[in-house]
């Protein structure tokens, strides 16, 4: 089970789903009854997992010599001295009574976390020990009233059973059963592999291929831009491939594969931006590689998903969006110090033929079906398209203009080491955060300004009262307040592109994001970024703003660290082993400035400051500016 799964996003509300639904099912979006028959002449007879079959002794036994492997039967044996979790019905009631989805989870993954530790174990060892726990396991798992996060069933339909609708939860399960049950074979019992065959096509397969051909509303999740398409296709898919005898139902899953995962490249737009986040990068990405290999393995290389610009430009968003070395934006939801999963990045080096890639050996951390994957690949896995990033990749800076995303460095190997993350977007993006003009600012090894990324989820995370959070509204990041007022959402608040300069010396990008804020007296309001490179590097940030009477204006700065003022106009902002100096120019304008702890729950563990500077006066015009430097010794 993938550790990210913790963290799952749920659709809870219509108008969120609505808002990622860029397409529904039309007479005109079905499957092509052809390509469905081509596909299956070139399925193999029997279905196929990742990985091989146990009594495959020579391929175990080599991959139990893998360093990799170190551990895991020892990792196995204690958790057969653990009582399997009690997971009672009160623990999943709990997010429809009163928000909490954790203590649920906790419980839950302990059980579903135990599948891909047993099967490595026993498939490494193969005396049939791990067995028993493992039948345990999917016995217990098999008889939960639904495999639905409660997360996603707010009204409890899937678990009355009054629904069965697949989603996350539910095909990650089913993908891990399935790849177990194509590992292990006969070791298991028959009445255990029953279960898991009878399981997985009543939870998961039927209300697939009822939706595919037309016997229930599709899926939703068939047609989002974002990562819930790739993990839920990918696993329903990859499921089906390893589990169905008939040659032609998996012909129909395939060819579904094929269709729908063009919805989630899509997502990423021409530039390959991914506005989830490199979290959701990996959790969404990981999973278009699942389904990737499991379509090119299963059909002899004749479907190579990655052969397709859109997809090359999302793979390539794990190495354009680095801001210094290990550090990535923290944009959106994405929890902060999350970085791309060495395994995906190298899975993409390999298959774009660039050459910077390490084993791609995954390992037992990895869920069973991603892990047998990367497991099984060889080493001279085929180039899907050989990629000269010679001119394309720019040391300097990466400029994703669809997300309106600029990053921009001082250089490899420059000192000081200092860069930036600037964003523009709009405030109706997948796992959206109020942030339009927002950035943050790194040096050596901290982002001294930051992004502080999503909160703790729970039922307000994606209800109607969302934005009631000092993390996800506008308060919780590197943007004005205007005349007292925070961003508004929608796609109507986005930051409009009036310029970009890019230069060996300096970038500049210069935004509009009046339309940010529903304050019917501002007339203009431009940002304009200017990051300049060399030994005294800096970041200015211009806020150039009309009234059409005064109003009250505030700038302000978001950090985990501390500020203290130095010299008139200056604060220094200390994180970690790193500071910042900040020079503030208001034109002469009196100002205060404040620093107030953001009293929320982030999923860093590390609550945020609010660092306001605010004018004391109100203004019909200004241009205010704050010049932010390295502070070096």
């Amino acid at each position: 089970m993938n550790i990210f799964l913790s963290r799952i996003a749920p659709a809870v509300l219509l108008s969120l789903v609505l808002s990622l639904i860029n397409s529904q099912a039309s007479a005109q979006d079905k499957l092509d009854p052809e390509r469905v028959r081509q596909i299956a002449a070139w399925l193999p007879a029997q279905p196929t997992g990742f990985a091989w079959p146990i009594t495959n002794r020579a391929a175990w036994e080599k991959l139990a010599a893998d360093p990799a492997f170190d551990g895991t039967i020892t990792a196995a044996d204690k958790l057969l001295k653990k009582p399997l979790a009690d997971v009672p019905d009160s623990l999943y009631l709990e997010f429809s009574k009163n928000g909490n989805r954790t203590h649920w989870q906790d419980a839950e993954f302990e059980r579903r976390k135990r599948i891909a530790p047993y099967t490595w174990a026993e498939a490494l060892e193969n005396k049939g020990r791990f067995i028993p726990a493992l039948e345990q396991t999917i016995a217990v798992l098999c008889v939960e009233k639904t495999w639905v996060y409660p997360a996603h069933d707010s009204s409890l339909a899937n678990f009355k059973g009054l629904v069965v609708y697949p989603e996350l939860g539910a095909t990650g399960l089913a993908a891990e059963l399935a790849e177990a049950d194509y590992i292990l074979g006969d070791k298991l019992s028959p009445a255990t592999r029953q279960l898991i065959h009878d399981n997985v096509e009543r939870r998961v397969l039927k209300p697939f291929r009822d939706s595919l051909e037309g016997r229930r509303k599709p899926l939703h999740w068939l047609f989002l831009k974002m990562n819930w398409n790739a993990v839920c296709v990918g696993n329903t898919v990859f499921a089906e491939l390893a589990l169905e005898p008939s040659r032609d139902d998996r012909a129909l899953f395939a060819a579904a594969g094929e269709h729908y995962i063009q919805y989630f490249l899509q997502g990423f737009g021409t530039d390959g931006y991914c506005a989830e986040g490199v979290g959701y990068w990996n959790y969404g990405y990981g999973h278009f590689i699942l389904l990737t290999e499991a379509l090119r393995q299963n059909t002899g290389g004749k479907i190579d998903l990655l052969d397709n610009d859109r997809a090359v430009n999302g793979a390539l968003f794990c190495r354009r969006s680095e801001i210094l070395p290990g550090i990535y934006p923290s944009i959106s939801d994405c929890t902060p110090g999350s970085k791309p999963a060495a395994e995906y990045v190298d899975y993409v080096d390999r298959r774009l033929g660039l050459p910077e890639h390490g084993q791609m050996r995954a390992g037992t951390g990895e869920g069973l079906a991603l892990g047998a994957m990367l497991s099984g690949l060889p080493a001279d896995v085929p180039v899907a398209r050989k990629m000269d990033l010679t001119g394309s990749d720019n040391p300097l800076c990466s400029f994703f203009p669809g997300g309106g995303v600029l990053i921009s460095r001082n250089g490899p190997g420059a000192a000081p080491a200092f860069a930036v993350a600037l964003k523009g977007g709009n405030n109706d993006e997948p796992h959206n955060h109020n942030d339009v003009g927002s950035f943050s600012v790194v040096f050596g090894h901290d982002m001294v300004i930051c992004d502080p990324g999503g909160e703790v989820y729970t039922r307000r995370t994606f209800g109607p009262h969302r934005y009631d959070s000092n993390l996800l509204n506008s308060y919780g990041h590197a943007v004005p307040i205007i005349a007292g007022q925070l961003q508004r959402p929608g796609a109507d608040a986005r930051g409009v592109i009036l310029e970009t300069n890019f230069t060996d010396a300096a970038d500049v990008l210069k935004l509009d994001i009046r339309s940010a804020y529903d304050v019917p007296a501002l007339e203009k309001l431009e940002r304009t970024y200017t990051f300049s490179r060399g030994a005294k590097p800096s970041l200015l940030v211009n806020d150039d703003v009309k009234f059409s009477s005064p109003q009250e204006f505030e700038t302000t700065l978001i950090t985990w660290g501390k500020a203290k003022e130095t010299a008139p106009n200056t604060l220094e902002i200390t994180d970690r082993d790193s500071a910042v100096r900040v020079t503030i120019d208001t034109q002469g304008h009196p100002f205060k400035w404040t620093q107030t702890l953001i009293d929320e729950d982030p999923e860093a563990r590390r609550k945020p400051y609010h660092l306001s500077i605010h004018l004391l006066d109100k203004i019909s015009t200004a241009v205010i500016s704050l010049k932010i430097e390295p502070v070096t010794k």
